[in-house]
């Protein structure tokens, strides 16, 4: 499994703007084939800081998530909502096993 640890920063007048265009990414990825896992997490003590947690089997179905129109709307949408760039993370995901 390809997972990646999105890791995000959002100005603190934007997390609300930035929590909805985040659900819409999240419906629309949970629907991609491959797709095993696409979570939005929010910092318990400190609001402003995300993490997306996407899971794919592969790591080309990973990549296509980048091409997908909801993808590429979120993108667009929060850019002015980061507060500095997000830093995406790769792990190998060793366990559950499909």
């Amino acid at each position: 499994m390809h997972v990646t640890l999105v890791h995000i920063e959002v100005k603190p007048d934007r997390v609300a703007d930035f929590i909805e265009a985040s659900r819409v990414n999240h419906v629309g990825s949970i629907e991609e084939a491959g797709n095993r896992r696409f979570d939005v997490l929010q910092d318990a003590r400190d609001p402003t800081r995300f993490v997306l947690y996407e899971a794919y089997i592969t790591a080309e179905q990973a990549a296509a998530h980048k091409k997908t129109p909801h993808y590429l709307q979120w993108r667009d949408a929060v850019a002015g909502m980061m507060a500095k760039p997000r830093e995406g993370v790769p792990y190998n995901g060793l366990f559950p096993v499909d």
